[in-house]
Parts: C-alpha cells; structure tokens; sequence
C-alpha cells in the first residue's frame, strides 16, 4: 500500500495518494501502535502528500508532530529525525518562512554530513534545498556553488538523466535566471524539459514547473508568444492534474494574466487576476503577500487603463 501511495504520488495523483496513505497509518497504526518507526515514516509521507496539494498549513502540524516523535523516540541525530527537519524546512520555505527554512536546513546539512557522510544522497538533497533557499534571498553565487556541487556529484552517482540530477540542473537554470544570465538559462530550461518530459512524462508536476520556468525565461526576454503558449499550457494541465484551486495553478494563472497583460491585451488580463485574487483569497486569506502583490497588480493595471481613457477622451475634445 505504500508502494502504490508512493507511486501515486509520483504521478501527481495526490487525492488517490491521499486515501491509500491514510488506510496505511490506520493500519499500522493499529497492528504497531503510535510511536512504531513505520507508524511516524507513514505520518511523514502523508505530510509530503498535504505538501504536494498546496496544503501547507495541515503539512506543517503533521510534519511537527512527526519530528516529536522521532526526536523522542531515536534521537536528534537519527537519518528519520533529519528526514523530518528537512521535510519542514521545505514546508517553511513553501509558505515564505526563507529565514527560518535557512535555519533549519543549515542545521540538517551539518547533522547529515557527520552522521551519513558528505556525498551521501540524503546530504546532497539538504545541500540543493539550501541552494533554493539562497536563491530566494537574493544570494545568487552562493547558491550557484552549491548548485554545480550537488549537480556534478548527482551525475556521477546516480546518471545524467535521473530525477534527482534534472533537478538540481532546473535549480541552476533559475540561479542563472536571477542573475540575468538568460541564454544560459533558456538552454538549460529546454534541455531539462525534454529530459524530464522523456523521464516523469509531459504532465507530471516537475515536468510542468519546468515548462513554467522556461516561460519566465521568455517572458524576460521579450519572447511573449513563446512564453504565453506555453503558460496556457501549462495552466491548462495544472487545471486538470491538481485542481484549479491549487497554489501551482494560482500561480499559472497570475503568470498568464502578467503576460496577457504585457501583450496589452488588458482586459483579458484584468478578467484573468481578478479569478487569481479570488482563489488567493480563499487559499491564504486577504493580507498574505500572493494575495496583496496581485491585487496590486490589478490596481496598477485599472489606473493605466483609466489614464489611457482619460488621453483619449482629451484628444477627442481637442478634434
């Protein structure tokens, strides 16, 4: 059962994902009782299934409660009790929480690299998430590094093609991103697609997230048919793989209107975040960041569209 769960979840199928992980702690938890090291190993993949669905918060308390258990049940250093630090500095770093996804994740990497070893798979998956972290706080080279050593160590172990080792590559090409390095990233972004299109299949989560990233790199490079046609894409398949309320989708979605409107096909893109809005309301309530940025966008989108209307009416007038 947890094979199937696992392997559903691979394929994006989280709701089917959901009820065999649940059926399984159930289980387990009834034959092994509460604090067995399946019982908790159970808990934290259903954790890493809420996290999957965009549902942070219930990802959060159930990732917490697993860390108790296992920091009291094997100890601080034990691989289940990192496994779980790690799984939460993700969380954090999914919900905005950069800082203290940092914290967590620096303490991982060190607890890792002296109980497992510095090139063991578990060390090298903290070093990448740290990377990603960096990145988000504008800290570009020092991500990098970290990127090229968890990469370069990845092909050598496990191959050029594996899961693993495309991610790391789709890390590298968003650090190259940040840093305005955007034909090196547009070259890696197509690599890893048709990669990861060959490997997960063209509409397993990574291989969407990869397809919206390369948009970006469009888009920042002027290519706005390029970038539109794939982000409808994309919107189209997150729409049926997760759900329209789900964060990736929102997030296609608000991608979709910023490049309508960009095109100057305003009202399509006014029509687009007013929908983006709603959802980020209901998911995260009105005064989250997602949710205060895109109704920004909308406000600075109307205030042209009247200005533009006001010009107009005065050249009328002038005539």
């Amino acid at each position: 059962m947890r094979n199937l769960a696992s392997t559903l979840s691979n394929q994006g199928k989280w709701k089917e994902a959901e009820e065999f992980q649940v059926a399984e702690i159930a289980i387990i938890r009834r034959v092994l009782g509460a604090e067995h090291p399946r019982t908790y190993a159970s808990m934290a993949n259903l954790a890493l299934i809420f996290k999957g669905q965009g549902r942070l918060q219930e990802a959060e308390d159930l990732e917490m409660q697993v860390a108790e258990i296992s920091r009291t049940v094997l100890g601080k250093e034990h691989p289940e009790i990192l496994t779980s630090m790690a799984n939460l500095a993700s969380i954090y770093l999914d919900q905005g929480r950069v800082n203290e996804a940092e914290l967590l994740q620096t303490e991982v990497i060190e607890t890792r690299k002296k109980v497992l070893g510095p090139d063991h798979a578990s060390t090298l998956t903290s070093i990448a998430n740290l990377a990603s972290i960096y990145s988000k706080q504008g800290r570009f080279f020092e991500a990098e590094a970290l990127e090229v050593e968890a990469m370069e160590t990845r092909k050598q172990q496990l191959g050029p093609e594996h899961p693993l080792t495309l991610s790391s590559m789709a890390n590298l090409s968003l650090t190259c991103y940040y840093q305005g390095r955007w034909k090196e990233a547009e070259a890696l972004g197509k690599e890893i697609l048709g990669k990861k299109q060959m490997v997960l299949g063209p509409e397993h989560p990574s291989t969407l997230t990869t397809m919206n990233n390369l948009a970006s790199i469009f888009s920042i490079q002027g290519k706005l048919g390029k970038a539109e046609k794939l982000e409808a894409e994309v919107l189209e398949m997150r729409k049926r793989v997760l759900g329209e309320e789900h964060p990736d989708t929102v997030a296609s979605m608000n991608q979709l209107a910023i490049t309508l409107n960009d095109q100057s096909r305003f009202e399509e893109a006014k029509a687009l975040m007013i929908t983006v809005i709603q959802l980020l309301k209901r998911l995260h309530g009105p005064s989250h960041p997602y949710t205060t940025a895109s109704q920004s966008s909308l406000d600075e989108w109307e205030a042209v569209t009247r200005a533009q209307r006001g010009l107009g009416a005065k050249k009328g007038s002038i005539q």
